[in-house]
């Protein structure tokens, strides 16, 4: 064996060998760390843009989507209400006719009542006594 002194040198500069790897291996160790943190801040970073971007152009087409509803809404009320002012104006004029039509029985059947009247005024004033006499007899009956 050599000298003690010798070996505890031998030691020593192997200490401080073992020493700096050590620090070395730790610096490389810090800086991937460093590295791989940057990389995954950015990847982050990134993730929240897409997804940030990703949201404001489902937001926008959200917006799109009920415009076009709203819009197409407004048509099909205003298609609703034009038809229903068509059927009302043809369900008016048909109400109208009819009235016309009943009108103009009325007053076809009125002429025809009064001819006969005045042909047979005795036997109308009779039949008019009856019917008013059967009617006091009804209301008579029901008090």
């Amino acid at each position: 064996m050599g000298k003690p002194e010798n070996d505890a040198r031998d030691v020593a500069d192997h200490a401080k060998d073992a020493a700096r790897d050590v620090g070395d291996r730790v610096r490389e160790a810090a800086d991937d760390v460093r590295s791989h943190g940057r990389r995954a801040a950015e990847d982050v970073a990134d993730a929240y843009e897409g997804i940030k971007s990703r949201g404001a152009d489902l937001l926008d087409d959200v917006q799109d989507k009920a415009s076009d509803l709203a819009d197409h809404a407004r048509k099909r009320g205003g298609e609703f209400a034009d038809r229903a002012r068509s059927e009302a104006r043809h369900l008016y004029r048909r109400g109208r006719h009819h009235a016309d039509e009943v009108a103009g029985y009325a007053e076809e059947r009125f002429d025809e009542v009064s001819g006969i009247i005045r042909r047979n005024p005795a036997q109308s004033l009779g039949i008019a006594a009856g019917v008013g006499f059967l009617i006091g007899l009804l209301i008579a009956s029901r008090r």
